[in-house]
């Protein structure tokens, strides 16, 4: 009986280890970026709205594949990879606009957005560096 036992224990560890592997991801911008919501987050990610305020934005992706654009894909636009690239693939069709630029890296992409008037992305809450602009805590 206590074999049985110890297994689900084992298990409900690794299903608690899993579920919890994610690390919180927030939104940093550039200084003068305000504060948003999630729906001004989706509107921004999906081309709906070039400025936040009066100040003209530039969102920053990693790349296709990249397991923090997963998280952030999922968790706060609500798609997989595979919805937001035909979405792009649409709206680029027919001349919309262009998904937001990648960077290869969460460092390269913070550069950028330090150095870019305007420029936001998403960092994991570890990677946020001192004083920086945080716009959207989910």
């Amino acid at each position: 009986m206590a074999m049985p036992r110890f297994i689900c224990i084992l298990l409900l560890l690794s299903a608690a280890r899993w579920c919890c592997a994610q690390e919180a991801l927030v939104v940093v911008a550039a200084s003068g970026v305000p504060r948003i919501d999630q729906t001004i987050l989706q509107r921004v990610y999906t081309g709906r709205a070039q400025a936040i305020g009066d100040q003209t934005v530039t969102p920053v992706h990693l790349p296709a594949g990249n397991a923090l654009r997963q998280q952030f894909l999922e968790q706060f636009l609500g798609q997989n990879e595979e919805q937001y690239t035909g979405y792009w693939l649409v709206r680029r069709y027919v001349g919309k606009g262009a998904p937001p630029r990648e960077f290869p890296s969460v460092e390269e992409a913070l550069r950028f957005i330090g150095s870019t008037p305007g420029a936001l992305g998403y960092v994991p809450l570890s990677k946020v560096p001192p004083g920086a602009n945080v716009i959207f805590r989910r």
